[in-house]
This record gives C-alpha cells, structure tokens and sequence, in this order.
C-alpha cells in the first residue's frame, strides 16, 4: 500500500514538472505573440529568463533555502504570468510548446554545435605548435 502511494506521489511529482516546463515554453511563445498584452509579456519574459537562467536568487549550494526559489518562486511567478493571459489564447500557446516539445530534433542547434566544433578544431591546428608539422 505505501509502495503505491509513493508511485502516485512520484506520478504526480513528474507531472506537474512536466506541465511547469511546458508553461515556461509557452510562456517564451506568449513574449513574442502580439495578442498577449504588454504587462503580461513582461512578466512572462520575467519568468521565463529566471527560470531558464543558470543564475538564482538563493545559490543552490545553500542547504534547503537553495532550492527554495526553484520549488516556490519560479512556480509562482508562472503561475502569476498565465493569469495575465486571456485562458484561450494561453490553451492555444500551451498546444504550441506541445508540439514543441514533440519535435524530435533541432537542425539549428545540431548545426550550431557542430559549428562549434569544428571551430574549436581549426583553433587547436593554428595555435598548437606540433599539429601543423
């Protein structure tokens, strides 16, 4: 009976980080959708930077108040931004980062990293002395 109630719990945990993400995604579409009103792109754009930025309010390396921002803050902060949105027009944004996230592959990212490495490549053969013997 617990090993089933933990299953739920744990069921429950992945789903909603699953549906925050795909607001965050959404929440990126709504900044750049002219129907969405100003106050609320910013306040999405807000949110969204925070929440996709490697820099937090509370570092993470600070016991239980490191995490707090993460499992309180970003939360709110989507949940203040889709209020801001009209319901339809949120549902609507919500399919698209659906789809999004469906997509297996990026062409642009997959050719930006190899760019990358072969920019890195062609750094190593001028500036190490033995490579272009």
């Amino acid at each position: 009976m617990n090993e089933d109630r933990s299953k739920g719990w744990l069921a429950r945990m992945r789903g909603w980080a699953r549906s925050i993400k795909a607001d965050v995604v959404a929440l990126t579409l709504a900044v750049r959708d002219p129907r969405v009103p100003w106050y609320a792109k910013l306040v999405a754009a807000l949110v969204a930077a925070y929440a996709l930025s490697p820099i937090d309010l509370i570092p993470d390396f600070i016991p239980v108040l490191g995490y707090l921002d993460d499992v309180v803050l970003v939360p709110l902060g989507i949940l203040l931004a889709v209020s801001l949105i009209p319901r339809p027009l949120m549902g609507e944004l919500r399919d698209r980062a659906r789809a999004i996230a469906e997509r297996p592959v990026s062409r642009g990212g997959a050719l930006f990293i190899v760019a990358l490495w072969i920019a890195a490549a062609l750094l190593l053969w001028a500036f190490w002395p033995g490579l272009r013997a």
